[in-house]
C-alpha cells in the first residue's frame, strides 16, 4: 500500500456512519434495519457503519455514536432512514446526535437528508412496481 493510499484509507475509516430509523416495539422492524445496515456496510467504502433507532429500541443514537468513536471515527454522518423531512429529521435526530457528540470532545457529526429526497427514489419505486406486477403475473 502506498503512503498516499494508506492516508486515504485512514481518512476513509475516520468517518463513521450511523443509519437511524424511528425504532419500533416490533423486533422484526428493528431487525430489518440491521439487515439494511449490514448490506450497506458490505458495499460502502466506510469501515464504520452502525444501526440506530431514534426511540423505542436499542441501540439508540448515543450508543451507535459511542461505537463509531470506539472504532476510530472522528466524524460521524447520521443518515436518517426516513422518506421525508419532518420533526424527527429537523429537530430530534440533530438534538440526539449533538448530545451523543458532546460526550466525545473532538468528534463531529452531520445529519444527511432523508432517503426519500434522493433523485434515485424514483428508480426504487419503479422497481417495486415491477416486482408487484411480476407477482400478479405469476398468479
Amino acid at each position: 500500500m502506498t503512503e498516499q493510499s494508506q492516508d486515504q484509507d485512514q481518512a476513509t475509516h475516520a468517518i463513521g456512519v450511523i443509519i437511524v430509523d424511528h425504532g419500533s416495539v416490533r423486533a422484526e422492524s428493528n431487525e430489518s434495519l440491521e439487515r439494511i445496515v449490514a448490506r450497506f456496510a458490505a458495499t460502502c467504502q466506510y469501515g464504520i457503519v452502525e444501526p440506530a433507532h431514534m426511540e423505542l429500541a436499542k441501540p439508540d443514537i448515543a450508543e451507535a455514536f459511542d461505537r463509531c468513536v470506539e472504532k476510530g471515527a472522528g466524524h460521524i454522518i447520521v443518515i436518517p432512514f426516513f422518506l421525508g423531512p419532518g420533526k424527527h429529521w429537523e429537530q430530534d435526530i440533530p438534538a440526539l446526535s449533538a448530545a451523543a457528540a458532546a460526550k466525545h470532545p473532538g468528534a463531529s457529526f452531520r445529519v444527511a437528508d432523508p432517503i426519500g429526497m434522493h433523485p434515485l427514489i424514483g428508480d426504487v419505486l419503479a422497481a417495486r412496481l415491477e416486482e408487484c406486477l411480476e407477482k400478479d403475473d405469476a398468479r
